[in-house]
């Protein structure tokens, strides 16, 4: 094997053993602030359902459930976690949000204007 073979292939083995580029990195967008808006915050399952009808979507979560109600210009997800035998709001989102705030209560306003009788 002349030398500049064995140069290339000890080369080439070389660069195979080099460790892969790392990932590149991605910017994990800001928490929103704490605070619930005080309308909903502690409000359980059935006055939600009374205030904002069904959900149009449901996740259940271990006990924990995320209730999705969309409206013509956002959304709003309620966070519910149980409380001896009944859901109770324990967070709430609203997309898009302000940026003071985890919910938009123009948003929520909207929301419950739009309510309908859960079935």
């Amino acid at each position: 094997m002349n030398v500049k073979a064995f140069w290339l292939l000890s080369l080439c083995a070389l660069a195979a053993c080099a460790a892969p580029a790392p990932p590149p990195q991605v910017a994990v967008p800001a928490q929103p602030p704490v605070g619930e808006p005080g309308n909903v915050a502690g409000m359980d399952a059935a006055r939600i359902r009374v205030a904002f009808g069904a959900p149009q979507f449901v996740r259940k979560d271990g006990q924990m459930e995320l209730w999705r109600y969309d409206g013509s210009g956002c959304k709003a997800f309620f966070f519910m976690y149980p409380r001896g035998e009944s859901l109770v709001v324990k967070h709430v989102e609203t997309l898009p949000r302000p940026d003071n705030a985890a919910a938009d209560t123009n948003c929520l306003q909207q929301l419950l204007s739009h309510g309908k009788p859960a079935a």
